[in-house]
């Protein structure tokens, strides 16, 4: 089996010491085979905050694969924004901007959605489309299929529709044509999973978005905590099924602990999907 934790937004330089002592603590039990990072590291892209967000990831000692958020770009350092938008990114995490992993059981790609000239929204583009999908083309039968943007690619409120990501509608329908499972993402906060496939949205093949909230940051909306995902695959038992579990930051116990917990189908094997977690519509 394989297990992958997918924090999101930890905006270092905002960080709360309990939260990040108890992520340490819940990811060093876990002992995920992998972590994903999926955007806003730190909140303003400084120097000792991909410094403190450095030393996080190094302390838990586990594989990640890190995509920037836009906070990850430089705000109020015009020159850097320009010339250098993603220099301190690339010394605390490398030059790959958009990162893969791959074992027996899974496969992940990153796709950098950050645009410098733009200080919010994000994009994806022709070209990355069409790169993700030639590379799940590479995938075996049995891995998991995931791809991790930071923009969301699906809302569930109103007033997130201006936060969902430039082109996803196409990079849904390529993306599920190519035969991804999950769409990872962060930058509103708010957890939830859902499927993107509609009535009015018909995909070749079922495709779910995993929406993390903010891992560690104070920066918490409308009274939901710091949280983030697990996701349990084991291809040699049911190839066609995962499970996302949403694992909540406890104030008083000052630990996370588990609680949403999404069984989901893989439609590309022919199945229909079945979501039992409970999270808001």
């Amino acid at each position: 089996m394989s297990l992958i934790a997918q924090i999101s937004d930890p905006h270092f330089g905002t960080e709360r010491p309990g939260a990040v002592a108890a992520l340490h603590e819940a990811i060093v039990a876990l002992r995920p085979d992998l972590v994903i990072l999926s955007g806003d590291v730190t909140q303003r892209a400084r120097r000792a905050q991909f410094a403190a967000a450095r030393r996080f990831v190094d302390g838990y000692d586990r594989p990640t694969l890190t995509i920037p958020g836009n906070h990850d770009v430089p705000l109020f350092n015009l020159f850097a924004r320009i010339i250098d938008p993603f220099g301190a990114f690339r010394r605390a995490f490398g030059d790959n901007l958009e990162p893969e992993f791959e074992n027996g059981d899974v496969l992940v790609v990153g796709v950098n959605t950050v645009r410098p000239s733009r200080h919010k929204n994000g994009v994806v583009s022709d070209e990355q489309i069409e790169r993700v999908c030639r590379r799940l083309a590479q995938a075996r039968e049995e891995q998991l299929r995931i791809v991790v943007t930071h923009q969301p690619v699906h809302v569930i409120r109103e007033k997130d529709i201006a936060n969902l990501l430039i082109n996803h509608e196409r990079a849904i329908a390529a993306w599920a044509a190519a035969g991804a499972d999950l769409i990872l993402g962060g930058h509103i906060h708010l957890p939830y999973v859902r499927p993107l496939g509609t009535e009015t949205r018909r995909l070749a093949s079922e495709l779910w978005s995993v929406q993390a909230g903010t891992a560690v940051s104070r920066r918490i909306r409308e009274g939901i905590s710091n949280s983030f995902h697990v996701i349990r695959h084991e291809a040699s038992r049911d190839r066609g099924a995962c499970v996302v579990e949403q694992w909540d930051y406890d104030e008083g116990e000052r630990r996370f602990t588990a609680g949403v917990t999404t069984p989901i189908r893989l439609g590309r094997f022919g199945q229909h999907p079945s979501p039992t977690g409970s999270a808001p519509t």
